[in-house]
């Protein structure tokens, strides 16, 4: 096997991001109710900017030009930690494959925000990429119910958290915009301690109510791979790949969340979804096959801004 490209890297790392993502739903619908989201989203962040800080500095690779223009790291620690709050807050009433079906959206919105913010060009086959998946998705939050679709009947849990998927979905083309060639570690490094401190602040009363000791296992077991996991590791991949891959296919990995999250529910003694959800999973995986056939068919280019 020859070396792999970058684009290719960028693909692993989002699978990877993906399967690791998907752990968050699951747990986190287990403790959304015990702990305050700005709370557990304020010391998430704090651990994984500790653990990303070890990192970077034990590779050597912090600069001082890496500290020129902190205001981008103000701007992408916002979108991410808006995104995290919101997410949580969502779970305390939305099941996690539904979410995740939510979050799956953010293909689409990324490849409008693409558009906007660096006039990257999604051709005709991605585009039906996109529908096909976001109909999968949509079968999935209205639980396949014609009636509940016709009535927009969507969960709080879902709306809540469909806001959040907009901040996430503006993140991915920002990071491209923003970044002045900072090795991945290091650029997270500054979005880590940028959202550890708007979330500090924001999230101080929430911090000080928290009874910290009370907390149950299952809740700081969940901190931790929220931190280490789902947080320290997922945003230097997630980093890497819009670095390296248009917005669009780089959220186009969102669509193997929810079979993920269907995974692990199994794996805490849930049941499989019933058929018609099943379906609308399914076509996530379709509109997924077909991103990534792009690459290897070369049926459409993603122009890049010159």
């Amino acid at each position: 096997m020859g070396r792999l490209t970058s684009a290719q890297r960028g693909h692993l790392a989002m699978l990877l991001f993906s399967a690791l993502v998907a752990g968050s739903f699951s747990l986190g619908t287990r403790v959304a109710n015990e702990i305050a989201p700005l709370a557990l989203t304020a010391v998430r962040f704090a651990i994984a900017a500790a653990v990303i800080g070890a990192i970077a500095a034990g590779s050597g690779r912090l600069r001082r030009a890496h500290t020129h223009g902190l205001w981008r790291y103000g701007v992408l620690g916002s979108l991410l930690s808006g995104y995290f709050v919101l997410m949580f807050y969502g779970l305390q009433t939305a099941p996690p494959v539904s979410a995740a079906a939510v979050f799956t959206l953010t293909p689409v919105i990324s490849g409008v925000l693409g558009w906007l913010l660096l006039r990257q060009v999604t051709t005709g086959w991605m585009a039906l990429a996109l529908v096909v998946g976001a109909l999968g998705a949509v079968i999935v939050i209205f639980r396949a119910d014609w009636a509940a679709f016709v009535a927009l009947d969507i969960g709080r849990g879902e709306a809540v958290y469909f806001v959040g998927c907009v901040a996430h979905a503006a993140y991915t083309p920002m990071v491209r915009k923003l970044n002045r060639g900072e090795p991945a570690v290091v650029f997270t490094l500054g979005v880590l301690i940028a959202g550890t401190v708007i979330l500090t602040v924001v999230g101080w009363a929430d911090l000080r109510a928290t009874s910290w000791g009370a907390l149950s296992p299952m809740v700081w077991g969940t901190l931790l791979y929220l931190a280490l996991f789902a947080s320290a590791m997922t945003f230097v991949l997630l980093q890497y790949a819009a670095l390296h891959l248009p917005s669009a296919k780089v959220m186009a990995y969102t669509y193997l969340v929810p079979c993920w999250v269907i995974l692990w529910e199994i794996g805490f003694g849930a049941a499989l979804p019933s058929g018609w959800v099943g379906l609308g999973v399914g076509l996530t995986i379709v509109a997924l096959i077909m991103l990534l056939e792009t690459d290897s068919a070369n049926r459409s280019k993603i122009t890049e801004p010159v």
